[in-house]
């Protein structure tokens, strides 16, 4: 069921990682929501924070739904204590939150993270019996120096989704959908026609494609949960 009742954004002042203390942001659910969301932001070094736009329309339909939603800043970004560690903390970081979204709520968690967030919000859920269900936004491939690789989600037996544009440049789709075609099912694969890493147009395909994201998000989540 769409949720008609504003939720309230709380502050969080204790959660902390092996850090220190990570800034957070709490969106309350309805009082009858089956699951809680909890998404994972995009490269400290590339300016990603909890406030991101693609962060933020993601949160925006887990919100819609009635469900509770966690957003943090990795270490070292905003007013989270520690320093950017290169996945490593930002692993470990990852993990409190889910603790502490656990602790508090006592609702199965959806994981969700959006291009290094979708890295490290997949390794923090998979495996995990808490987590249900595991969203990529953008998952990228190589980025400014940077590569990733999935072989940890062969064995990644929660239901998966995965969102991309078939324009990503930091995720092309000729060596993105090799790697997500060897994940583990249940999983689902969708390409957004147009849309770059951040989900906004390009010249031959114009206009932001978010709303296609949060569809996507939408359909899945009703089909796999029953949401919506």
């Amino acid at each position: 069921m769409i949720s008609s009742q504003a939720p309230v954004i709380q502050s969080i002042d204790d959660l902390r990682g092996s850090a220190g203390k990570l800034e957070a942001v709490l969106n309350s659910g309805s009082a009858d929501a089956r699951f809680a969301a909890m998404v994972c932001h995009p490269h400290p070094l590339g300016g990603g924070t909890m406030h991101n736009k693609v962060v933020y329309h993601a949160m925006k339909v887990f919100s819609g739904l009635g469900l509770p939603v966690l957003r943090f800043n990795f270490r070292g970004v905003g007013l989270s204590e520690g320093i950017h560690d290169h996945g490593r903390g930002e692993l470990e970081d990852a993990r409190a939150a889910l603790d502490w979204l656990d602790a508090t709520v006592h609702l199965p968690v959806l994981m969700t993270g959006f291009s290094f967030g979708s890295f490290i919000g997949l390794q923090a859920g998979c495996g995990d019996p808490r987590v249900r269900g595991l969203v990529g936004l953008g998952v990228p491939y190589r980025a400014e120096g940077r590569s990733y690789t999935y072989e940890f989600l062969e064995k990644c037996t929660q239901p998966k989704l995965f969102i991309s544009g078939t324009e990503d440049q930091f995720g092309p789709r000729a060596q993105v959908e090799p790697m997500l075609t060897r994940a583990a099912d249940p999983k689902r694969i969708v390409w957004i026609e147009g849309a770059e890493h951040f989900f906004q147009g390009t010249p031959n395909f114009p206009g932001a494609k978010l709303n296609q994201m949060q569809d996507a998000m939408r359909e899945w989540l009703k089909e796999e949960f029953g949401l919506g």
